[in-house]
């Protein structure tokens, strides 16, 4: 499975959101984003997903890190994130059971899904985000 991530930055902040009860990973935290249809690029999968989600336009984005991560039960997944310099609209949550606009410093008190771990990391080392 190919998975497009926005890593969304606003005054050392990050948007994250928390999934809903009923589906898959509940509760748990993450980065907007979703699956790449067939046909469709990492990019173009990033807008869709976006707009969809939060209800904005993505303007500019540049990819900033990639990996794969295996899941239990053998569902392997390939997340590329990209760091959203600029979108238009405004942030309004459409899917999400919440988001919030979280400090760097506190993203590792968050349950965030395995996948999302590395370039947590990364992030907390200041490599990706400003």
């Amino acid at each position: 499975m190919q998975v497009a991530v926005a890593l969304i930055c606003r005054e050392d902040r990050l948007l994250v959101c928390q999934r809903r009860e009923g589906g898959a990973f509940p509760l748990k935290w993450e980065f907007p984003g979703g699956k790449v249809e067939t046909g469709e690029g990492y990019s173009s999968a990033l807008r869709r997903e976006l707009k969809e989600e939060l209800g904005i336009e993505v303007q500019s984005a540049t990819e900033v890190y990639r990996h794969s991560h295996l899941y239990p039960g053998g569902t392997e997944v390939e997340l590329v994130f990209f760091r959203v310099d600029e979108y238009r609209g405004r942030v309004e949550n459409h899917v999400f059971r919440r988001i919030l606009w979280v400090e760097i410093s506190g993203l590792q008190e968050l349950d965030f899904l395995e996948g999302d771990l590395p370039v947590i990391e990364k992030i907390m080392r200041r490599e990706l985000v400003a």
